[in-house]
């Protein structure tokens, strides 16, 4: 039996894929999972559906992140740190804090982990922290560390 998988499947194959597997492995697992559809004309008519569906969510989550990347440049994060007499600082703004502030004030939710390079801040001044929040949108919050 040919089908058309719909899904990543282990030792099958990719989305996508047109395999050729026992007529009971189809059935009863492939197709009844929901994990690919018999290879006929509507099974092909079924996958190019699937394909403009995805297509169609992907924009939309990418415009998303577009918004929101313009709503985060436009803030700017200030926290207060205790310094020493060469303007050295006590502590460090680490990006677990910046995200919950973004959380709390701001209701933006983002994972740390998306920071690309980032350490924790020591430095007065200002500094700029690129998180990536979809695949080529790629947001800049500043932070600007004061000395109390």
């Amino acid at each position: 039996m040919k089908v058309i998988l719909l899904e990543d499947v282990k030792k099958v194959g990719k989305k996508g894929d047109v395999v050729k597997v026992a007529d009971g492995y189809g059935q009863n697992f492939l197709i009844k999972n929901k994990l690919a559809v018999i290879e006929t004309a509507y099974g092909k008519e079924v996958v190019k559906e699937n394909e403009k569906q995805r297509q169609i969510e992907e924009q939309e989550r990418k415009a998303k992140a577009e918004k929101l990347k313009e709503v985060i440049e436009a803030l700017t994060l200030e926290y207060k740190l205790k310094s020493g007499k060469d303007g050295r600082t006590f502590g460090s703004v680490s990006t677990k804090q910046i995200v919950q502030d973004l959380r709390e004030k701001h209701d933006i939710r983002i994972d740390k982990r998306k920071m690309i390079d980032a350490r924790p801040i020591q430095a007065l001044g200002y500094t700029k922290i690129k998180v990536e929040l979809y695949r080529d949108v790629i947001a800049t919050i500043t932070v600007h560390l004061i000395e109390e």
